[in-house]
């Protein structure tokens, strides 16, 4: 009896871990039309949207992820692939700052403040696609991000008709837990759409690019919707502060994501 139960019990979790990959596969192959590895062949779209991340690990070392993107992100606005960079990502404590973060050293490589554009509420992957349609007002755009994470961003643009497509900037050569990381990812992105139908945790006003907005050259922590614009946004948005320059920490998985 022993033996029948285990039996059953491994062929169910093979039969998940095989329905798990297939489904791994599928995204990749159905958002491969719209990933691009050469910077040339990459059509021109207005707006370049760059998924954060972490620039430091909790070690104090720099992320190769984060420094691939803003590469990335560079050689797309100097080569005029975009026009603008929308920077997504997380801004939900007054210590950690991915946008501010990216922008500073986006205006220190030579971009104008004035074609950047900063999207604090981007949570996680779903948080920035959604949110650059709905509250950016742009529905065709470019991702600038690794291949891996190019595939879940666009398969969440593409159920939700958005006309998006993706630069894939290169990885870091020990990508193996992090690909590993980003097979659950898809699953959860998977159970969002089609179970959960989940929506960004904020929206707020449209802000049209290119957005008007000043921003101090001195701030470290200013988020590009401010906190009385988007209803009970007080608990996450970060309050300026002047003490946090390029001290982000993360773990090392913080490096997947769009937060």
């Amino acid at each position: 009896m022993w033996k029948r139960l285990i039996y059953s019990l491994l062929t169910i979790i093979g039969v998940l871990l095989l329905s798990a990959f297939v489904l791994d596969r599928w995204i990749s192959w159905k958002t491969a039309p719209f990933v691009y590895d050469e910077l040339q062949d990459l059509p021109s779209r207005q707006v370049g949207v760059v998924l954060g991340t972490a620039k430091y690990y909790r070690t104090g070392v720099i992320n190769q992820y984060y420094l691939f993107r803003i590469q990335g992100a560079m050689n797309a606005y100097n080569s005029g692939k975009v026009s603008y960079l929308l920077l997504s990502g997380d801004n939900a404590q007054q210590s950690y700052n991915e946008p501010m973060t990216m922008r500073r050293d986006l205006i220190a490589a030579g971009v104008p403040p004035a074609d950047i554009v900063l999207d604090y509420a981007g949570f996680r992957t779903l948080d920035s696609i959604v949110r650059t349609r709905k509250v950016f007002d742009t529905n065709d755009f470019t991702i600038i991000t690794q291949r891996f994470h190019c595939e879940r961003a666009l398969f969440i643009a593409l159920h939700l008709g958005i006309q998006a497509q993706c630069y894939a900037v290169p990885s870091p050569k020990n990508i193996m837990t992090v690909r590993i990381r980003e097979f659950g990812a898809r699953l959860g992105a998977l159970f969002d759409l089609y179970i959960l139908k989940r929506e960004p945790r904020f929206l707020g006003p449209i802000i049209s690019i290119p957005a008007q907005h000043k921003i101090p050259d001195d701030a470290q922590d200013y988020p590009a919707v401010l906190p009385d614009q988007v209803p009970n946004s007080a608990s996450t948005a970060a309050a300026p502060s002047a003490d946090r320059a390029e001290q982000t920490t993360s773990t090392p998985n913080a490096a997947t994501s769009a937060h």
